[in-house]
């Protein structure tokens, strides 16, 4: 699909849509193709992109806190011990939750509308 008619499609700014792109290109998450006949085309099937993996690639860390971060872990400066830190078990009770719904939620989900997403949500995780 041309990066043009997205950007219309859905009212996002062409400019920020390219940012978003090239980073998702760079992740080997889609693929361009230059000329008239080109676009960009996922190169993975949406049912095997999750939101997590995306916001991961566009955000960093989904962690409130650096202590939680499974890809960007460090120690929090003022803490003296992570087990005695009710702040910690607060947000690592918030961020497996978000972790839960991002990691097993798809882009084929959010395309199948979000009858699909809500089902699968409350589905307990296997």
């Amino acid at each position: 699909m041309m990066i043009g008619e997205v950007a219309a499609q859905e009212r996002i700014p062409r400019k920020f849509l390219e940012q978003i792109l090239l980073e998702l290109k760079r992740h080997g998450i889609v693929m361009s193709k230059r000329g008239k006949l080109g676009g960009y085309a996922l190169l993975m099937p949406a049912s095997q992109i999750t939101f997590g993996q995306v916001l991961r690639i566009l955000d960093g860390p989904l962690a409130p806190l650096p202590c939680l971060s499974r890809i960007a872990y460090r120690r929090c400066a003022d803490c003296r011990t992570e087990e005695d830190c009710e702040i910690r078990h607060v947000f690592a009770r918030v961020v497996t939750s978000a972790r839960e719904v991002l990691d097993r939620t798809s882009i084929a989900d959010a395309i199948a509308g979000p009858e699909q997403i809500e089902a699968e949500a409350s589905e307990p995780v296997s």
